[in-house]
Order: structure tokens, then sequence, then C-alpha cells
């Protein structure tokens, strides 16, 4: 089992990042703020006016730790790496897969039929925790509706034959599954009506696209470690600079995400004061607060999970790496399809 190493989220501003021997040092104004071996490093993500020294980007481009640079409210800028790894033949295949229509719905069938099961686990398992303690039982009902409609959903799924129809599909699953997210959130302060993406209005809507953010980033290391081309998607289909096959592989983890973000707010270790509204109407973390969302999250990758087609339980954090070393067992024809992973 590959070892589950780490990534490092770097916000403070005008801070310098450079190597020492065989460590990574976090200096600002000259001052010495931490240091941290490079061998336990998987990747560095730098937030706003964060610099990298060229010989420690030159030892992580080598030794193949991701640097991602992203603007002080986590959208994607720039990403350093190494040279492409992994086999080529696996990659030519993945290409050669990708222009074939029915083996593209394939694929994306199976990656659905994960995200669509994985939300519906997300409000049976709030039924379940929560749905006695429910003073509107009108609520449970709406949320017992969403969930056989998220069923319908599942079954239709296979009878879809084009992209666009499975993305329909998508797409309303999404609008009954969005629709009840208000129900799960506990804390009164924080509301929800719709999912918002470009800008996210509401702190609920803020949380989602950042945490999406960090788990595209995970999912793309997971596929260009694995060998396979983030780029080149089967649902997501081709676009310049766009990470289609990492935001395909991302699709049945979000509702592992939303579960994230709702613990978040519910256990109100996330407040309503610790977000803030920018000129252009986007409502977005403070720094302070988003330090303790990424220690929240590299806390819930230690956490450990029975993966059903590996037989072990693992962490959480290797999920992407698993999910892309299952999807190029695939493609190489060690197996008869690709298995997403079904959370339970």
């Amino acid at each position: 089992m590959r070892p589950l190493r780490n990534v490092i989220y770097i916000q403070t501003q005008n801070s310098w990042l450079h190597k020492d021997n065989d460590n990574l040092v976090l200096k600002v104004e000259k001052e010495t703020k931490a240091r941290v071996p490079i061998h336990k490093l998987q990747g560095l993500v730098c937030f706003g006016q964060v610099t990298v020294s060229p010989y420690l980007m030159a030892h992580c481009a080598e030794n193949g730790i991701t640097i991602t640079f992203l603007n002080m409210f986590g959208k994607y800028l720039a990403r350093v790496e190494g040279p492409v790894s992994g086999n080529v033949l696996l990659r030519r295949t993945q290409h050669l897969t990708g222009h074939s229509v029915e083996k593209s719905v394939a694929i994306a069938q199976t990656m659905l039929t994960g995200k669509l099961y994985n939300q519906r686990y997300v409000i049976r398992r709030y039924c379940r925790d929560h749905g006695e303690q429910l003073s509107d039982k009108n609520v449970l009902a709406q949320l017992q509706t969403a969930e056989k409609r998220l069923t319908r959903c599942l079954t239709q799924l296979s009878d879809c034959k084009g992209i666009d129809t499975l993305m329909g599909r998508e797409g309303e699953a999404a609008q009954v599954y969005f629709g009840v997210f208000k129900h799960l959130i506990r804390q009164s302060d924080f509301k929800f009506d719709t999912r918002r993406r470009r800008p996210p209005t509401d702190p609920v809507n803020a949380l989602l696209s950042f945490c999406y953010t960090l788990l595209t980033h995970d999912c793309r290391s997971a596929l260009e470690t694995t060998g396979l081309d983030p780029a080149s998607g089967f649902l997501h289909q081709l676009r310049s600079g766009r990470p289609s096959l990492a935001l395909d592989l991302a699709e049945e983890f979000r509702p592992m995400i939303d579960r994230f973000v709702l613990a978040l707010i519910n256990r109100r270790q996330l407040l309503i004061k610790d977000f803030e509204t920018l000129p252009n109407g986007s409502v977005t973390l403070k720094e302070g607060p988003r330090r303790t969302l990424l220690a929240a999250w590299q806390d819930r990758k230690q956490d450990t999970l029975f993966h059903p087609w590996f037989e072990e339980t693992v962490p959480i954090g290797l999920l992407p790496w698993l999910q892309a070393q299952v999807l190029a067992r695939f493609l190489r024809g060690d197996c008869d399809s690709y298995v997403p992973f079904l959370w339970k």
C-alpha cells in the first residue's frame, strides 16, 4: 500500500520557502517559522503571496512533489510538477478510450453511479442519525422523497447512451440533492437555498467550492502518480487548461466533501463570523478560520474506511489514489470495468 504523505498548505503572506539540507523551511521576514522533512511531503499548496526558491522548486519537481499556486481565496492559478510519470502506453490507451463514445459513456456511467449513490448515502445517514430528532416531520418527508428520487435517477443512468444525457441525469440528481441540503444544516446562522459556484454568494457555497478545489488537487496528483493524463476525461470532455479526468474522478468523492462541510458547520468548528464578503459579491473564508479548515481536512484524510475492491481498511486520503489505480487497471484490461467507490 502506498504511504499517505502530507500536503502542506501555506497561506502566510509574504512568506519564503526554501530547502535546507533535507528540510523545507518557511521564513517570514527572515525569521524561521517552520521546518518540515521534505521526504514526508506529497505536495505544497501556496495561497497568495508565497515565494518558492528555484532550488526547492527543482527538488520538488525531481522528487514528485507538486507545487500548486492558488490566489488568497482558493482560485487555481498555476502548478509546478516534474516530468510526466507512468507508462506512455497507458496514456495512449486512455486517449484512445476517450475517443470512443461508447467506452466513455460506460466509464462516465460508473463514476456518476458512485456520485449519486454517495449523495443518497449522505441523506440516508442524516435520516438515520437525526431523523427522530426532527421536530418538523415535513422535513423528514422531504428527505425521504429526495432519497427515492435519487434512487430513480440511479436506475436511469444505465439507459443513457450519450454524455449529454448523462450530464442531464446528473443535473437532475444535483437539483434534488441540493434542494434538501439546507435541511442537513443544523446551525440556523448558515443559510442555503441552491448551489452557486461563480461566485459563491453565501458561506455554505464558499465552503463547498473551496473544499472541492482541495479535492480536485488531490485527484489530479493521484492520477499523475498513477501515470494517467489528468486533462483527458470521459465525463468532462476536453477543454484547454481544464483537468477533465481529475474532475471525473472527484465526482464520486464530492458527497464526502459535503459531509465534511456539514460537520464543520454543525459542530461549530466554523462560525458565520468567520466569513467575509468581497466587493464582487463573493463570500470567502477569512485567513484564520481557513487554517482551522485545512487542519481539519488533514485530520479527516487520516481517518480510515474499508475499501471493498481492495478488501482492506485504508486512510480516506488514499481513496483518490486507489480509484486512480482501479481506472488504470481497467484501461490496461486487467479488470472488466471501472468500479466506483461506494460509501457505506
